[in-house]
């Protein structure tokens, strides 16, 4: 779309908007009162203070109509309904003054201004003589407030029942008005009536034409009416750049600003125009754009103006460029709502909690005209994510019932989302109950709550009461359905809502196709979320790594490995979540050398400043045997928050490291951080693996006391694990009668695990009982009662249990283990004859146990908890997975470390046999079963043999 030469010189026309400030020639006012009283008003008016102005008008000229008219301005401007109503009763109480037609402008103008259009209305319905001022005032009035049909509707009244012309002001309103409801036909209309008035070359009127045919994503017609213009004002140029915006034409408006820059007209950018652009450059991710932006501002002196001030702010806030963001805020001494809301939503987008809600607190201590609005409130709450922030989200809804505020529909609804994110879904069903009007949105907020808090039903429910009730769901709606699906595991309801998806066109929405892949990726159909994957003719990142992260979940790491390859071939850019999915697949499998891998491509792509991919890495690191490699990138992160001080902590926990990991702990206390509940699962954790329950119990009771962390499940079920390893189950089961909400089937196992450990039949029948009342249909929990009694030689009770998940329909899960060796996963399964070189694999297991048994290695079958004979319960020991995974890697490496991963906890013959291991070759192996890692090392165990 090509611009023509620049028009010729501009020649200015009458423009009969609200009228500048003059008194009738009714008036008899003394030239000196009318200069001095009015500026002695207009003082008080500037310094915002309209009570001090209306109180000197009452006390001294109460009929000074200059004077009246600055106060109306001001109260508009200040958005002041109340001074404003006593002045409009002051010159309505005047028989002088009632029908002066400048102040009932002034009057129905502030009215608007202040976001009351019906009483504008009510002002020039009482009128007994209308002009066009009055007219266009209303006009105007209504399309501020947005209210485009209410504009056209009095427009319509104009031209039908008075003799009144409309103006080069009534146009520019009327066709915003056609813009703001996206009606190009009516703008036509209005552009033929336009042509008719002889209006069409009024700069004010074809600007406005420009900016409408843009809303209306009419480009060429636009294009056209500003080639056609004959002259054009920076205004013009802004309306033009901001249509290329609007429309998405992103770096058009950029070549249009380097066009209006060379023009013969000599037109420098004003605020305006660098505030359209901002945002174009957060849209095509280009801060070096955005810096250059900043750099024009500040050489045309525009930097601190507030509007310019406030886009720079909201611009660096979105790139994350915090520093920026506040020297620009701290610099601005002219500080508006905006302006707070804008910092404040930069700090809230960060997940910044202390900084969101310490500003909000400066904002209103601060100066005293600046008030909290809803749009403050809805930049806040997106940082309240857990429960830990419930009670600031509550102070935040108590403010806002105590404002009125939860009568916005959008203020609502985030509050049922907030309340839902942290956990208090009986209170987000509160606020939605409350609320009059019930849109999508709504639903949406209170089904998505539920499925992403692991109520997958509920959320089902509320969707089909959404439907019920006669709304259509959107690609949100489908979305948190599809969730809902994969966390019941139930991928015949979700093929009936893809069904639904594909009737009705709606599989290309991105959101609801990641959704989709996400499903079928959790419902272990990774087939069936390729298809769709290659089907998506717009990938996304966030598909790409909705792939990537279920491949990972699946086991499939290969395949995770092979499409982020893909991914940066077709030249994806691969952001932070992505390569953190890949980190975390990697930590999964402790597939190390992948791993590794992983953390070249983060460096190279500059992401392991990133918080989440440097936490990533260390976790990645730790869960792969190299606790080491996780305390160097750990010492070389350039920061440091609680996050990665608890993986680290985490990290050394399961390698059994427990003083390493209290020194830890303590340090990070020591520079001032404040530990949070996932440090405290990790300290717990160490505390339990290393055998340091003093240290441990002083933990917990500190994690209350001292730094009020409230205990949750998860805290309980580390010192019960802790006390039963220990031996002491007394104290374990007096722990267990404090829990608040009840133990779970995950302590009740814990327990019984360690009752035959430590030789306690009686109290491990009573915790049987209740673990089977709790889960009665998980095969694990069946297999552990079984293990009890085989311990002790019950076979009576372990026939009858194995008897009950043979009626039920339960199966044992297969010991299995894995190893990575070439970047390749191989896996092995307890007593598989099958595998690729099983013979040599066995062959090679005999070897070894020929070189142990000198070393002093005897078989421990009671080990093997099946009714056998001896010699089969040795058979039975030779087929362990772990032992196959070590044979496997000892045939196929030489010199480095073996390392496997196991599924399940190690078995104490497999334990011994692997530490005489090796001792036999000379080589360092690293097993991970479900609870921790194992380092064997010339015949020793990290572990210290408690585990």
């Amino acid at each position: 779309m090509a611009l023509v030469a620049p028009p010729p010189p501009l020649s200015f026309h009458h423009h009969h908007g609200p009228p500048t400030l003059k008194t009738s020639q009714s008036r008899k006012v003394t030239p000196k009162a009318s200069l001095s009283f009015p500026q002695q008003i207009n003082t008080f008016c500037q310094s915002k203070n309209l009570s001090k102005a209306l109180n000197l008008l009452l006390q001294q000229q109460p009929n000074n109509a200059e004077a009246m008219g600055i106060l109306l301005q001001a109260c508009g401007h200040q958005k002041d309904i109340e001074t404003g109503r006593k002045v409009h009763n002051l010159v309505w109480a005047s028989t002088q003054l009632k029908n002066d037609y400048i102040l009932n402008t002034r009057i129905i103008t502030m009215y608007s201004m202040c976001g009351y259009p019906s009483d504008s209305r009510s002002v020039f319905d009482q009128l007994e003589t209308k002009n066009l001022y009055q007219w266009n005032a209303l006009i105007s009035g209504y399309t501020k407030n947005e209210l485009w049909h209410d504009a056209m509707s009095i427009f319509c009244e104009l031209i039908l029942v008075t003799e009144v012309k409309p103006d080069n002001f009534t146009f520019p309103c009327l066709i915003k008005a056609c813009g703001g409801l996206r009606d190009a036909g009516l703008g036509r209309g209005v552009q033929g009536m336009v042509v008719k008035s002889g209006l069409i070359s009024d700069v004010f009127v074809t600007n406005a034409l420009v900016g409408m045919y843009g809303k209306c994503g009419l480009l060429e017609e636009a294009v056209q009416v500003f080639e056609e213009m004959l002259e054009r004002n920076v205004v013009s140029w802004n309306s033009m750049i901001c249509g290329f915006s609007e429309n998405r034409l992103f770096w058009e408006s950029f070549d249009l600003l380097r066009v209006m820059l060379g023009a013969e007209e000599g037109l420098v950018p004003d605020g305006a125009t660098l505030v359209t652009l901002l945002p174009v450059c957060v849209a095509l991710g280009d801060v070096e754009n955005g810096k250059m932006v900043h750099g024009l501002a500040v050489k045309l002196g525009l930097d601190r103006e507030l509007m310019v001030n406030n886009a720079l702010v909201d611009m660096y806030s979105k790139f994350g460029f915090l520093f920026e963001a506040e020297i620009l805020f701290e610099k601005n001494d002219n500080k508006s709502v905006v302006s707070w809301n804008s910092m404040i939503g930069c700090y809230s987008s960060e997940g910044d909690v202390g900084r969101t809600f310490d500003l909000l607190r400066k904002m209103q201590i601060g100066d005293e005209d600046l008030h909290v609005n809803e749009v403050t409130i809805l930049n806040a709450l997106p940082v309240c994510l857990g429960e830990s922030e419930l009670l600031s989200v509550k102070e935040l809804h108590g403010y806002t019932l105590r404002h009125g505020f939860q009568y916005n529909d959008l203020v609502a609804n985030s509050f049922v989302s907030a309340y839902a994110k942290c956990g208090t879904l009986i209170s987000a069903e509160h606020v939605f109950h409350a609320m009059e009007n019930k849109t999508v949105s709504s639903w949406n907020a209170l089904i998505g709550g539920y499925a992403q808090n692991g109520n997958p039903s509920k959320a089902i429910d509320k969707y089909l009461q959404m439907t019920y009730s006669g709304l259509d769901p959107d690609c949100f709606s489908i979305g948190s359905l599809v969730l809902a699906c994969a966390q019941l595991s139930s991928p015949q309801f979700g093929k009936q809502v893809h069904a639904f998806v594909f009737r009705n066109g709606l599989e290309r929405d991105p959101y609801i196709g990641t959704s989709l892949l996400s499903f079928y990726m959790r419902c272990q159909k990774p087939f069936h979320a390729k298809l769709l994957f290659d089907r998506m003719e717009d990938r996304s990142l966030v598909s790409w790594n909705a792939m990537i992260a279920g491949y990972s979940h699946n086991g499939l790491l290969g395949e995770a490995l092979h499409l982020f390859r893909k991914m940066v071939a077709d030249e994806n850019r691969a952001y932070g979540n992505v390569i953190t999915s890949l980190l975390g697949a990697c930590s999964e499998l402790s597939a190390l050398r992948l791993g590794k891998e992983a953390h070249c491509f983060a460096l190279k792509a500059q992401l392991t400043d990133d918080i989440f991919v440097g936490c990533a890495i260390i976790d990645m690191y730790a869960k792969s045997g190299s606790i080491e490699q996780s305390r160097r990138v750990f010492d070389q992160l350039k920061q440091k928050d609680v996050a990665s001080w608890t993986v680290l902590i985490t990290g050394y926990g399961i390698h059994g490291r427990g003083l390493e990991a209290m020194e830890l702990f303590h340090k990070m206390r020591r520079l001032g951080l404040k530990p949070d509940s996932f440090t405290f699962i990790g300290v717990l954790m160490a505390c339990s693996h290393a055998g340091l329950v003093e240290e441990g119990l002083k933990s917990f009771h500190e994690m209350q006391t001292l730094h009020v962390v409230e205990p949750k499940l998860v805290h309980y079920a580390c010192v019960v694990d802790m006390l039963g390893r220990a031996g002491q189950l007394d104290d374990a089961l007096k722990l267990v009668a404090e829990i608040p909400e009840g133990p779970d089937a995950r302590i009740w196992s814990s327990l019984l695990s360690f009752c035959r450990v430590h030789g306690q039949l009686n109290l491990g029948r009573k915790v049987a009982d209740k673990l089977l009342e709790l889960e009665p249909n998980k095969s694990e929990n069946y297999v552990l009662v079984s293990n009890l009694y085989a311990g002790f030689g019950k076979w009576d009770d372990v026939r009858r249990i194995r008897g009950c998940m043979k009626e039920i329909g339960l199966k044992k899960d297969v010991g299995c283990s894995w190893t990575e060796v070439g970047g390749k996963i191989y896996n092995f399964v307890v007593g598989d004859r099958n595998l690729p070189g099983s013979e040599e694999i066995r062959g090679m297991w005999r070897r070894l146990e020929e070189m142990i048994t000198q070393l002093g290695y005897i078989p421990d079958t009671g080990s093997v908890l099946h009714e056998l004979k001896e010699e089969e319960k040795v058979e039975v020991l030779r087929g362990h997975s772990e032992k196959l995974a070590v044979s496997f890697c000892l045939l196929t490496t030489k010199g480095s470390p073996v390392r496997v991963c196991k599924n399940l906890r190690i078995c104490g013959d497999c334990h011994n046999a692997v530490k005489l291991v090796s001792k036999a070759v000379d080589r360092e192996i690293i097993v991970r079963d479900n609870k921790r890692f194992h380092h064997f090392r010339d015949g020793l165990c990290s572990c210290g043999d408690y585990w």
